[in-house]
């Protein structure tokens, strides 16, 4: 079965490598891409729609599954139009405020929506993993989550350092992310025990790379995860909208949904 896609943001980093690889999957039909129009002219050579108006587009492709990797505001947009005819979403945009989450938490109701800080397979299995190691290690081991991505990169920390502060601190049974501590200054006392700092480094064209710290008693383990390359997170991104083409909406869909799948 072919699955019809949408790209939003065709021309952006992310856009670009998702365009890329659906072009090359034959299991996928690039039905249409959105863009500014200062840079739709950059898509001609792209045999299907071009548009900057989703609304247009989802009325011509009604059914195709839009993957969005823009910013939160493109996203909400997008959504709203997604919502009325029914196109299913993949989106790896990151940093939305709790009032949009929610937002998307009630379209995932009457909408297929696979959402992911990161699609990469690699950090995913990684997010299955770590919990298991710091159940394994126990309270005596402090964890820290720092970060590295490209300079452009506007949101901070990133979305999967976020997750990885949250799956690691549910593993000690905590609840919320209150005990995520984004940044440190000054004259802060010692170091809680119910804490996960959560650092970010800015530079360069790093794609991107998350490593969690274990500090024991007498040793220390990290376990790090660098992408070299877009195409690893394009690579989920298509393979993700393949998966929720055939989903019912109920609730938003994750990589654990789409492991557990392969695993039954």
């Amino acid at each position: 079965m072919t699955t019809e896609i949408i790209v939003s943001g065709a021309r952006g980093r992310m856009g670009s490598a998702i365009t890329e690889i659906a072009r090359q999957d034959p299991e996928v039909s690039l039905k249409a891409v959105l863009e500014h129009p200062e840079r739709l002219q950059e898509l001609e050579h792209l045999d299907c729609l071009k548009e900057q108006d989703v609304q247009k587009v989802v009325t011509q492709t009604s059914g195709a599954v839009i993957i969005d990797f823009t910013n939160p505001d493109i996203t909400m947009q997008n959504l709203e139009a997604a919502k009325a005819k029914g196109n299913p979403m993949v989106i790896g945009t990151t940093g939305f405020s709790s009032e949009q989450q929610e937002e998307l938490n009630n379209a995932a109701k009457n909408l297929p929506i696979f959402m992911a800080p990161n699609m990469g397979v690699g950090i995913n299995v990684l997010l299955e993993f770590l919990p298991k190691l710091a159940e394994l290690l126990g309270p005596d081991y402090d964890v820290e989550v720092s970060e590295i991505h490209h300079k452009y990169k506007k949101d901070a920390p990133s979305g999967t350092a976020v997750k990885l502060g949250q799956v690691l601190g549910q593993s000690r049974g905590w609840e919320g992310d209150d005990f995520l501590r984004y940044s440190r200054e000054g004259m802060i006392g010692e170091r809680p025990q119910k804490e996960i700092g959560v650092q970010t480094l800015r530079g360069g064209d790093v794609v991107g790379e998350h490593t969690v710290h274990f500090f024991g008693p007498g040793e220390r383990i990290d376990v790090t995860h660098r992408v070299h390359s877009r195409n690893t997170f394009a690579q989920g991104a298509v393979r993700a909208a393949k998966w929720i083409n055939q989903k019912s909406p109920g609730k938003i869909y994750s990589m654990s949904d789409l492991f557990a799948d392969i695993l039954s």
